[in-house]
């Protein structure tokens, strides 16, 4: 048998190289494939019918003159909407209180729940318990939350009034309602709620920094504030960076915690982008002018993700 002979033999026969080895190695990728997609569907529709599916039908009503009532007809009026919003000053002011009520929630979120994270790290006594009570706030619904702290803040009999008058401070104020201090009281109660899992987050990645580093450390003569900066914050950067980003989200688009507190007042001090959004959608019909506020902030959690997506890539290149 001559060697031209022996390689079409071979490659008739499947050996390695030929067409149908080929062939053969491709189909069970496919069907790998094919498995992955069918186990992957049952969460997919979900997602794809109950967020994207509304996600794209409200970008759609923000382009149109949609408004309340079975007998009026919605017109298409392109960016008409967009034009208005850029006039509009009520929205803009709702835009600054929003922002300024996302950083003044967020970063002493942090700050608070990294202190907080690293004492429930320590070996203390009773760790178990204090872990347990640190959570109470996130087990708390919203509106439960806003409900206790009203009577906190409460002008007549609330905690906060009533120890200022114990202690010779004052005849205490109303908090809630006044111009000067609705937004700062807010803030405390959204600090106070969103805590929890933020030092969740942050003691999980404490507990994965390997002790042998600190012990290093230590043992170079390194204090606790050049370990926890050498060693302990690179370790939690990437789950810090992560966490304050979503804690950043979740506070711009807050709802229900200032709907319950002051619903908005006094005189527009606390209403927060998504509630001038629900006035303008449920108490004044106008659901095409809504959805292109809705689109605003959508807009700007994209830019928000963007940042963070871009700092974690050259965070991961840098490594």
């Amino acid at each position: 048998m001559t060697l031209a002979n022996a390689t079409v033999q071979s490659g008739q026969h499947g050996l390695p190289g030929s067409p149908r080895s080929r062939q053969g190695r491709q189909a069970p990728r496919i069907n790998r494939n094919a498995g992955a997609w069918f186990l992957v569907l049952p969460a997919l529709i979900p997602i794809l019918i109950l967020s994207v599916g509304p996600l794209l039908y409200g970008v759609a009503l923000a382009f149109t003159d949609a408004q309340s009532g079975r007998t009026r007809s919605t017109q298409w009026v392109g960016g008409l909407n967009f034009q208005d919003l850029l006039h509009d000053t009520l929205f803009w002011d709702s835009f600054r209180i929003g922002l300024v009520w996302a950083v003044g929630v967020t970063v002493p979120q942090f700050l608070l729940a990294m202190g907080l994270a690293l004492l429930l790290n320590q070996n203390l006594r009773m760790r178990w318990l204090a872990r347990a009570l640190a959570i109470v706030p996130w087990a708390m619904p919203e509106v439960v939350v806003g409900i206790m702290w009203r009577l906190v803040y409460n002008p007549d009999a609330g905690v906060l009034n009533e120890t200022i008058r114990d202690l010779g401070l004052g005849d205490g104020r109303d908090w809630l309602t006044g111009l000067a201090t609705a937004l700062p009281a807010v803030i405390v109660v959204g600090v106070w709620a969103g805590m929890p899992q933020t030092t969740v987050a942050l003691l999980a990645g404490l507990q994965n920094t390997p002790h042998e580093l600190h012990e290093a450390a230590a043992l170079d003569g390194a204090g606790a504030w050049r370990r926890f900066r050498t060693v302990t914050w690179p370790a939690l950067r990437p789950v810090a960076l992560a966490i304050t980003a979503l804690n950043f989200i979740w506070n711009f688009n807050s709802f229900a915690l200032v709907y319950v507190l002051t619903n908005g007042g006094p005189g527009g001090r606390t209403r927060l982008p998504m509630l001038f959004a629900y006035e303008e959608a449920f108490r004044y019909g106008q659901f095409g002018y809504a959805a292109a506020m809705g689109c605003v902030m959508v807009a700007v959690i994209s830019v928000v993700l963007a940042f963070h997506l871009v700092g974690r890539l050259r965070g991961g290149e840098d490594q």
